[in-house]
């Protein structure tokens, strides 16, 4: 990833994006950030189960006493899926996936508002 020129300091980075006052700075270039249009997609999935360490201790414990039903009682989750950023503009297509996680798309909510902010307040690209 490139650096930004001059004195213009990352106000914001998102994976491997860079954002300054004026650029989206990405892997394969730097972009600038007026007109940029930020997309956010959560495909988080919460699987909630027994774990097996419960199952396997109920079994142990229900011989010596009925107690050994409250191990069942356990919960274990289970996070799969990812969440994608995404930003399009001028010549530019850029994503990232980020791992799943209980408070991963409400993170990437809240820097996709930050960075729409940034672009809806960026200057105009000067040709």
């Amino acid at each position: 990833m490139g650096y930004p020129p001059g004195n213009e300091q990352v106000l914001l980075t998102i994976g491997d994006m860079a954002l300054t006052q004026t650029h989206v700075i990405v892997p394969h270039g730097r972009y600038p950030l007026n007109g940029t249009v930020w997309a956010v997609q959560d495909s988080t999935q919460v699987h909630e189960g027994i774990p097996p360490v419960a199952i396997v201790l109920t079994i142990i414990f229900v011989w010596f006493c009925l107690l050994g039903l409250l191990f069942l009682l356990m919960k274990q989750r289970r996070y799969t899926g990812f969440v994608t950023i995404s930003v399009t503009g001028q010549g530019l297509y850029h994503t990232v996936q980020l791992p799943p996680g209980p408070e991963s798309g409400a993170w990437a909510a809240q820097v996709v508002s930050q960075a729409r902010s940034l672009a809806a307040s960026a200057p105009p690209a000067i040709a």
